[in-house]
């Protein structure tokens, strides 16, 4: 099932941004979102995940109170408003959605399906 990504970019510092993932050619039940982070040589880490009813969410401390996530089931889409961006929020996002609705975000083990990825750089 394949994610597409959208909305990443290049913008200035305190810029905001709002890329969005969807799921193309399947409609999916019961899962959970994330969106990732991941800095070239390192690990993909948590950046915020949501389950499926909307209700439960995960944030990274770093992004708490200046990203948002959110998703459409009705268009099989999820979203991170990214506000008050910074230069190190410079790197690559990454959109999975995990079909069994656990409510653990962090594990990249969470989730069977990703997308390409999104670049998002910002200048100072």
């Amino acid at each position: 099932v394949p994610l597409v990504e959208s909305g990443g970019g290049g913008v200035q510092a305190g810029a905001s941004r709002r890329p969005s993932c969807i799921v193309c050619g399947s409609m999916l039940r019961n899962y959970q979102w994330a969106w990732f982070r991941q800095d070239p040589g390192k690990e993909r880490e948590l950046v915020e995940g949501i389950n499926w009813s909307g209700a439960d969410t995960s944030y990274g401390d770093d992004v708490k109170g200046r990203f948002t996530i959110s998703r459409d089931n009705t268009r099989n889409s999820a979203y991170l408003q990214m506000n008050s961006l910074q230069p190190e929020d410079t790197v690559r996002f990454y959109c999975a959605a995990g079909t069994h609705d656990t409510g653990r975000y962090d594990g990249i083990d969470e989730y069977d399906y990703w997308g390409q990825g999104t670049q998002v750089t910002v200048a100072s």
